[in-house]
């Protein structure tokens, strides 16, 4: 049976598979919102593709997205990981990894909650959209430029609002899977 998804999705498995089951599902986990937040921003530039088939590589190279591990990380590793084949080699964004990282555990080591902090700018739930076409959707909204100017304070880069926006689609704090789309529901 032909099921619809989304019209960004194509004929391609690997993405069919992140369609259906990983992207637009709530994530609560703030490692895991780490994570991801940190792949996004390697999106910029580049189609998403290229970063998800990309993924395991880039979990190999930063220590699984630990956090305390890619903190430590110094400038003979930045030279190791700009000869790594597996990632994207721009020196900016492998150093964002590191900074974010760096960002990421100051605010926590505070004893403040990442994933309740990025929640808040949807209300601490997931905003349910009703577009008919990808046209409809927005590249940013004012919830994705607010938590940029946020995220940049605390010292994270390569998290302007277009990729807060794509973050928040990917974990599913708007789900802006088009009605028409069978995970719409």
């Amino acid at each position: 049976m032909e099921v619809t998804r989304c019209a960004w999705v194509g004929q391609d498995p690997i993405y069919q598979e992140y369609h259906d089951k990983v992207w637009g599902r709530p994530v609560y986990d703030s490692r895991e919102l780490f994570e991801k937040l940190c792949l996004d921003g390697q999106q910029a530039g580049l189609s998403w593709i290229t970063i998800l088939k990309k993924q395991q590589n880039y979990e190999a190279a930063f220590a699984n997205f630990e956090p305390e591990i890619i903190a430590t990380f110094d400038d003979a590793k930045v030279e190791d990981l700009m000869l790594n084949p597996g990632i994207v080699r721009n020196r900016l964004k492998v150093n964002s990894i590191i900074k974010n990282a760096k960002a990421y555990l100051a605010y926590i080591e505070q004893g403040n909650d990442f994933s309740a902090f990025l929640w808040s700018f949807v209300g601490g739930s997931p905003k349910v959209n009703h577009f008919e076409s990808m046209q409809q959707v927005p590249a940013q909204t004012p919830e994705s430029e607010a938590m940029s100017k946020a995220l940049k304070k605390m010292g994270f880069n390569f998290v302007g609002p277009t990729i807060c926006y794509a973050f928040m689609q990917a974990v599913g704090m708007v789900n802006d899977h088009t009605t028409d789309c069978f995970c719409h529901n």
